[in-house]
């Protein structure tokens, strides 16, 4: 799969391709960690629970529209539904214009965006990651990995078993030492799924760069605390995760450690 179209077309085709992905992925966020199906029923609106007509469902354009309210009773509309699907935008867009058009893009690349999407919002609302997200993006990660020439399927397998023995480690002697978890099981199959889809480069940068940007706001948030403390403090670790995994993905290759290192 090798396109070649005019570059303005191109963004276009991944911007629109982007907003309605991101459309899908608000249904999934709010259903899935409730245990609903994501193919039905339609969607209703949260408050008077009318069915939404399609001409009230197309991505960003229908809650510009509406200005943010549901038709019939005018409750106002989560932000989050265009902010997932402008975000998703951007991602499919920036991912096209890095790499261009191929089938792993498309088949593999983006699945990967969309999980790392859901996985974001789940889990800063509701403190879980679905196992259908974290477990189900690992072997879909494992089962696509011949699609490209990176990681290829051996690092693949590499970069998933060493992504959960990684946490799954350092959640064991966290607990042994502390008599408590420190780390959700959600995490440790979710850096599994990342390094499927990575490899074990971009297992040890997530880490990296998810422990650094997650101690640092935990600190900031700590102190903004009158009591001082910082243990005890249960922020949600995956949107770190995404981040570190999401900065390789896109921009890896501008770290400078990375080209000492041979895998």
């Amino acid at each position: 799969m090798n396109l070649i179209l005019p570059q303005e077309l191109s963004s276009l085709i991944a911007i629109l391709f982007g907003l309605t992905v991101g459309s899908f992925l608000n249904v999934v966020i709010v259903r899935l960690p409730l245990g609903q199906s994501i193919v039905s029923p339609r969607s209703r609106c949260m408050s008077c629970q009318t069915l939404i007509r399609w001409w009230d469902n197309i991505p960003l354009l229908s809650y510009l529209i509406l200005r943010g309210k549901c038709r019939q009773c005018h409750t106002p509309i989560s932000v989050r539904y265009p902010v997932v699907e402008v975000l998703t935008a951007l991602l499919f867009l920036v991912s096209q214009l890095k790499y261009g058009w191929s089938l792993q893009l498309v088949v593999r690349d983006w699945v990967f965006l969309s999980i790392l999407i859901a996985v974001t919002f789940i889990d800063l609302q509701h403190r879980i990651i679905p196992d259908q997200l974290s477990i189900g993006g690992c072997l879909f990660g494992l089962a696509t990995s011949g699609l490209g020439s990176q990681p290829g399927w051996l690092l693949s397998i590499v970069g998933a078993v060493s992504g959960f023995c990684f946490f799954y480690v350092l959640a064991w002697l966290y607990f042994r030492y502390r008599k408590r978890f420190g780390l959700g099981g959600g995490d440790i199959k979710l850096l599994a799924a990342i390094g499927a889809f990575l490899g074990p480069v971009g297992v040890f940068v997530t880490v990296l760069l998810s422990s650094v940007s997650g101690s640092l706001l935990g600190v900031a948030w700590a102190l903004k605390d009158r009591r001082g403390q910082l243990m005890g403090y249960s922020i949600p670790f995956g949107p770190f995760l995404v981040f570190g995994a999401l900065y390789y993905y896109l921009l890896g290759e501008t770290l400078w450690f990375l080209s000492m290192i041979q895998i």
